[in-house]
């Protein structure tokens, strides 16, 4: 991710820019020499930032001091480079490439991870867990079965993102402030070759349309809609990571931990969720993040302000880092995720009787009892055993249940009936299908081409 924002791909994409255009104008008519496309070709990746940065200090303008180092490097292409473009049309269809790369990109890593998550999900589909509403013990339910939900979030975004990546417009040729003026001037005022020009300026960058009005820039709404995507995953990830968090605390799952990890400088004996931990900051973090897309849409000016330029230069990127960041920490924590059975099974068994009080409630009507008198023993079986819970006993409710004689059980009968793993549910089944339908073909997905090319320096 590092590497799609950095300079060499940044600029190295304004020079493709500049040839796509100058293809597009030669396409429709303008006279542009072989010899300027051979120079530009050679050129495209060989920028010398320091010449770039003496120039700039000169015009205090970073395109123009690209283009000016293109130009020297260039000089049968120079009287063409640039030609009836704005800055903008540089900077804004740069942007939009780089953002479709690294979309690509975290395409592929929620791919990773979610075929991490589905075989954690496979694994454990039928483990009982205690189920918590209100984070109280509730109805049981499965470990894979959980996790299914954390999956379920991360498949959604990764269908937006995968449908999103596909639409990604180009800015295209609009011209100084949209209007394509300065392109309707250089055909001779022919709009037919304005349009099939952008036609074939789009279709050497491998992309289908243009934005179909601008101003000067695309609409940074637009940078809005990139941002709700990365706003998806970090809504996931924090989800999910404060479930670790909670579980952990339990016990329950062990997040991976190096041998020599010190959990505390004071506490030797600590062993802290620091990775579900960076999760939930990261992602608090990216949430916060872009914010600054809503501010920057709302605040444009008619044609173009200038106030949305030196933000969106940190935002951008610093959203698909921080993205990336989590994904690689989602599939770091799922590759070691350690789930601890007897801690599960005897904190699930710890609330078992409790979780057996309706099913109680049914059978002692169908055996002849009233209902309401039942559910007034049961109950205030229930609040004694819990209370007794609280000083560090055991929980005593089947004994208390089984010696009513106004409750038709013997505590033999109640442990018959007590098998977890008839409690859950169509919880495994559920699981099995979720994972058939949604979950198992995302092996292609995993891979990426690598949109970088080499910028010699």
């Amino acid at each position: 991710m590092a590497a799609i924002f950095d300079d060499r791909n940044r600029y190295a994409t304004w020079r493709a820019l500049w040839i796509a255009l100058a293809r597009a104008e030669s396409a429709v008519g303008i006279p542009i020499p072989e010899q300027a496309f051979t120079e530009m070709e050679a050129h495209r990746y060989s920028i010398d930032f320091e010449r770039v940065r003496e120039i700039e200090r000169e015009t205090r303008h970073d395109v123009m001091a690209h283009l000016h180092h293109f130009g020297e490097q260039c000089p049968s292409a120079k009287p063409f480079l640039h030609l009836g473009a704005t800055s903008c049309f540089i900077t804004d269809n740069t942007d939009l490439i780089l953002v479709k790369q690294a979309l690509q990109l975290i395409s592929a890593r929620l791919a990773r991870l979610i075929l991490l998550m589905r075989d954690f999900c496979a694994a454990y589909r039928a483990l009982p867990v205690l189920g918590y509403t209100h984070f109280q013990p509730a109805q049981p339910t499965t470990l894979g079965k959980r996790a299914s939900l954390w999956l379920q979030d991360y498949l959604n975004d990764f269908q937006s993102i995968r449908d999103f990546t596909e639409k990604i417009p180009l800015r295209g040729t609009k011209g100084t402030t949209g209007t394509q003026a300065s392109f309707l001037e250089l055909m001779n005022g022919d709009p037919v070759r304005v349009e099939e020009m952008e036609s074939h300026f789009l279709s050497g960058l491998g992309f289908r349309k243009a934005f179909p009005v601008t101003g000067q820039t695309y609409p940074r709404k637009f940078d809005w809609s990139i941002s709700t995507l990365l706003e998806g995953i970090a809504i996931s990830s924090g989800k999910m990571s404060r479930d670790l968090r909670l579980i952990q605390h339990m016990k329950e799952l062990s997040e991976p931990r190096g041998d020599k990890q010190v959990g505390s400088s004071a506490m030797p004996y600590k062993r802290n969720p620091m990775r579900s931990e960076r999760l939930t900051s990261l992602s608090r973090y990216l949430l916060n993040l872009t914010r600054n897309a809503v501010d920057t849409a709302v605040d444009q000016w008619l044609e173009r302000t200038l106030d949305d330029s030196a933000g969106r230069r940190l935002y951008l990127p610093q959203a698909f880092l921080t993205t990336d960041a989590i994904l690689i920490l989602g599939q770091d924590i799922f590759s070691g995720l350690t789930v601890h059975n007897e801690i599960i099974d005897a904190r699930l068994r710890a609330e078992l009787p409790f979780l057996l009080v309706e099913t109680i409630l049914m059978e002692g009507v169908k055996r002849g009892g009233d209902r309401q008198t039942l559910h007034e023993r049961l109950r205030e079986h229930a609040m004694a055993a819990s209370d007794e819970q609280r000083r560090g006993l055991s929980n005593s409710f089947f004994q208390r249940v089984a010696n009513d004689p106004d409750i038709p059980f013997s505590e033999k009968e109640l442990e018959n009936v007590s098998d977890p793993a008839r409690l859950v549910g169509l919880a495994p089944r559920q699981v099995d299908t979720f994972l058939a339908e949604h979950a198992d073909t995302f092996e292609e997905a995993t891979r990426v081409a690598s949109p970088i090319t080499k910028v010699e320096v």
